[in-house]
């Protein structure tokens, strides 16, 4: 376990400000052990640190175990207004059996309640994640627990990986390789639960007012940002919008992009 320096992430979060960025994310591996390394901090200061810098408008985590969400933890979040209603949240598969082959250090129980937890404290929260398919003796049955798991628990966006075996990893030993027919079939079963769980979370969404960073131009007076929850939006104006943040109504769903209305000029 090796963490950085906490005042060079605050240094590069200061610079990055300086420099007109509004958002940033706070990522790595194992983000919840930060600091353990260390003396005097730990995940939750550093949040609170950044939090404090002038001209960030925006904090987001990535890869985020569900132990770190605790009541605690979220007491601590709910109550600083830069933090992004969307977390990444890691979850590999929905099944305890393939978690526990997989060795990792939660099971599905611990899951949920970290969402639920999340969910009851802040309104129309996004939950993304990664999921894989085909791990060395994931079972039919296993692979139905992963899918009905995700299904239930109604995440907002789930990334699909089929397992790839990788020389010098435990896995790549495993007895009980998945065939790559098997894989694909599998992934192409996610992928439309995740289309529909997509659907699900923006219809959640429609004719509420968000506000979206505009990040990029598409086309002519067509601007595309995401909402702090992470809604792609797409919105028209004559007015140069990148790099700005405002105010919308979400009115349209099109291919999985949330269409919107300007609310402020």
């Amino acid at each position: 376990m090796r963490s950085r320096n906490p005042q060079d992430i605050i240094e590069e979060v200061e610079h990055l400000a300086r420099n007109s960025f509004k958002e940033i994310v706070l990522s790595g591996i194992h983000v919840a052990s930060y600091g353990k390394d260390l003396k005097n901090t730990d995940f939750l200061e550093i949040i609170k640190r950044v939090h404090e810098i002038d001209g960030i408008e925006r904090i987001r985590f990535s890869s985020v175990e569900p132990g770190i969400i605790n009541r605690d933890f979220v007491n601590n979040i709910k109550n600083m207004d830069k933090i992004c209603r969307h977390i990444h949240l890691s979850l590999q598969s929905g099944c305890d059996r393939t978690l526990l082959r997989m060795n990792r250090k939660y099971n599905v129980y611990d899951y949920e309640k970290s969402v639920y937890l999340l969910r009851e404290s802040f309104q129309n929260f996004a939950v993304t994640t990664d999921i894989i398919v085909g791990f060395p003796g994931e079972t039919d049955e296993d692979f139905l627990d992963s899918l009905n798991f995700c299904g239930k628990i109604e995440l907002s966006k789930i990334h699909i990986f089929p397992f790839s075996p990788k020389k010098g990893t435990a896995a790549f030993k495993m007895p009980d390789q998945i065939s790559t027919e098997t894989k694909n079939k599998r992934k192409d079963i996610f992928s439309k639960l995740d289309k529909d769980l997509q659907l699900r979370f923006l219809t959640k969404n429609l004719n509420t007012k968000s506000n979206v960073l505009f990040e990029k131009k598409c086309d002519d007076n067509l601007y595309e940002g995401h909402t702090d929850n992470y809604i792609l939006v797409r919105t028209n104006s004559a007015d140069e919008l990148v790099n700005k943040i405002k105010t919308v109504k979400l009115n349209k769903i099109k291919n999985l992009i949330m269409e919107a209305d300007l609310e402020e000029r």
